[in-house]
This record gives C-alpha cells, sequence and structure tokens, in this order.
C-alpha cells in the first residue's frame, strides 16, 4: 500500500494532480482495435480483452464516460470496429491502488526503523500511475520493506512524504511509520524541511541572486503541464530562491532552494523568468535559447543535449529533523554523471572562447 496523506509534491509526473479540485480521471489502459475486427459490441469486446471484465462494470464505467472510442463518450451498443482506439480511464487515484513489489536496484542512503532516504536516478518514476504501474521507486521500495517483514506475503505500507520528477535525479525521503509520516508531512507544511536542487538553466541571469514567487496552477488550455500566474490568480503559492554557482555566457550553473513544493515549481519558475531548464523538453528548453548562429554552436549543444537526455535539474540536499530522535539530519547527493558531464563541457566551452577572444585581442595589438 502507498500511504500518501496530506501529501506535499514536488515531484516529475505531470499525470499527478496537487488540487483537489483539479484531480480526476487517469488513464489506465489503451487498444487499438486490428485490422480484421469484425464489428462488435464494444461491451463484449471488452469482455473478450480485459481478464476479470464484466458487462456491468463496462456498461457502468461507458455509462460515467470512462471509456472512449476514439475521444468521444460512446454507448454499450457502440459496435468496435478496425482500427478504432478505445482509452479506459480510472476514477481511483493510482495511488491508492495494491503495488506489485520488485526487485528493482536502489541506492539506499540512509535506513532505520522510522525512514529511508533513497537517491533517486533520472528516468525513475517514484510511484505506479499513468502508464507507469511498475519499474517506480514504490515497487522497488515495496520490495524492500516486504523482505524485512515477518510475513513475506504482506503488502508492506509505503509511506511517500514528497516526490521528485521521474527525470530528476536526487534525494527523496520515505517514512516507515505512522508517526514518521505525519511528523514528516508536518514539517513540509510548516516549509521547514531544507530542499536544495542544482540546476542548469539558460541565458545568464542578471542577479546573482533572486526569487521567484508566482502562484503554480495547471495549465489553462493543456492540463498536462503547469504554469505560472500572478499572485491569487490561480494555482497555489510558490516561492522559489535561486543562486547563481557559475556562468558560462549562454548557460547558469544555480542552486536553488525550495519555500514550496509545487508540482514542476522550479522547472515552471525558471520558465516564467525566461531561463528554463538546460533540455526541459515540456518547458521549452530542448532547443536553443540563447547563443550563437554558428553551425559548431549547434553542433555542441545537440551533442550535450545527447549527454543528457533530460532536464538538468538534481536534488541535492535534504534536511530534515528525525522524527524519532529528534535530531536535524542533512543528507547530500553528488551529481550524477550525466550532468556533471555537461556542466564540464560548459565549462571548456567558455574557456575555449574566452582563449579566443584574447588571441584576437592580442592580434590586434
Amino acid at each position: 500500500m502507498i500511504d500518501e496523506t496530506e501529501l506535499e509534491e514536488d515531484w516529475d509526473d505531470p499525470e499527478e494532480e496537487t488540487e483537489e479540485e483539479e484531480s480526476g480521471p487517469t488513464e489506465r489502459l489503451r487498444i487499438t482495435a486490428d485490422r480484421g475486427q469484425e464489428p462488435l459490441r464494444i461491451d463484449k469486446f471488452l469482455m473478450n480483452r480485459i481478464e476479470g471484465a464484466t458487462r456491468n462494470k463496462i456498461q457502468q464505467s461507458l455509462d460515467q464516460g470512462f471509456i472512449l472510442v476514439n475521444g468521444a463518450a460512446v454507448k454499450p451498443n457502440y459496435k468496435v470496429k478496425a482500427g478504432d482506439l478505445i482509452v479506459i480511464f480510472d476514477h481511483r487515484r493510482p495511488e491508492s491502488t495494491e503495488v506489485v513489489p520488485e526487485p528493482l536496484p536502489l541506492d539506499i542512503v540512509y535506513e532505520d526503523d522510522t525512514l529511508l532516504v533513497i537517491n533517486k536516478p533520472a528516468g525513475m518514476v517514484v510511484h505506479p500511475g499513468c502508464g507507469n504501474y511498475s519499474g517506480t521507486l514504490v515497487n522497488g521500495l515495496a520490495w524492500h520493506l516486504q523482505q524485512q517483514q515477518a510475513d513475506p506475503q504482506a503488502l508492506p505500507r509505503v509511506g511517500l512524504v514528497h516526490r521528485i520528477d521521474k527525470d530528476t535525479s536526487g534525494l527523496v525521503v520515505v517514512a516507515k511509520t505512522e508517526h514518521a509520516m505525519a511528523h514528516l508531512n508536518a514539517q513540509f507544511k510548516k516549509h521547514t524541511v531544507h530542499r536544495r536542487y542544482i540546476a542548469l538553466a539558460w541565458g545568464d541571469f542578471p542577479e546573482d541572486q533572486g526569487t521567484v514567487n508566482a502562484h503554480v496552477g495547471r495549465h489553462l488550455r493543456f492540463r498536462k503541464i503547469m504554469d505560472a500566474y500572478p499572485d491569487g490568480e490561480h494555482g497555489k503559492e510558490a516561492i522559489t530562491h535561486y543562486t547563481v554557482l557559475e556562468r558560462f555566457n549562454y548557460v547558469t550553473l544555480i542552486a536553488l532552494r525550495l519555500e514550496t513544493g509545487r508540482t514542476h515549481q522550479i522547472r515552471v519558475h525558471m520558465k516564467s523568468i525566461g531561463h528554463p531548464l538546460f533540455n526541459d523538453a515540456t518547458y521549452g528548453g530542448d532547443r536553443i535559447v540563447k547563443g550563437t548562429v554558428f553551425t559548431r554552436y549547434k553542433q555542441f549543444v545537440d551533442n550535450c543535449f545527447k549527454i543528457l537526455p533530460r532536464h538538468a535539474l538534481h536534488a541535492r540536499e535534504l534536511g530534515f529533523v528525525h522524527p524519532a530522535t529528534g535530531e536535524r539530519l542533512m543528507f547530500t547527493s553528488e551529481l550524477p554523471d550525466d550532468m556533471q558531464q555537461v556542466i564540464d563541457k560548459w565549462r571548456t566551452y567558455v574557456q575555449g572562447m574566452t582563449s579566443q577572444l584574447r588571441e584576437k585581442l592580442d592580434g590586434g595589438a
């Protein structure tokens, strides 16, 4: 089971919801009728394709609009034909369903009887959801915790306190007890948890430090992504503090500290001030935002994209008060190789530009 009571979110996955009024059915299954499909009532068609499905359940889902054919609701007597795309939705939150434990490699930074701290790799979804029902961090945690129980068949409770995006790497804390879950949730709510991220963002920041204070909520047209809004207009309050670590002319290495934990907060806030994260395909960072028109520069950026095929964001530091001992704990995660390689390449590129400029100036003198 997954326990996410009072969850404060700063995760990675656009299918997830943060505001109660914006939650809704999640996509569970897609079926495309074969070329040779003879016309057949949709309830009979789905009974043949879905193990355990009953006509009554299918008809209820059709009546409630949880089954769409080619993007539109249909009646139970609709006859499926070749090429039809059938999408089945579930009104239940995906995290409320049972999780199948899987033996996955986990980088456990810290563990005791109360909690775990995991260093999540980029590319791993934190919890099962739309289109990701296996291979997630929670699947791996369920297996890990199951091995510690007296009854190996029992399904352990996985206490997610917060989340990070699929393509964000770094530290995540997981509660192992009800008390730890409540205690850590309270710390997140009071904004006393220390969270520091490292990111590579497009552009040269005008100031060495700054704060972005803009509400974050679902995009009004494209509901799978988020957007920034003026105070009180839409979404929820979100505050991000940033500090410049190193400048590379066209991109900047920054550290970010979160006061709040909204969906895609860092990525949305950086885009809102004209500095989308490097190679962030969702928010416009997967193209040349700043730089020259020279072919050599374009090739350089493309090579960086290949090395880092995701947005450049890493949850580097995580600090909180231990729910049982009261001790202040602080954890640090080194930058993953893909980010470090790209940062090194930008550093070398800028140094080369500087050397060329000096040679030209010396020659002119």
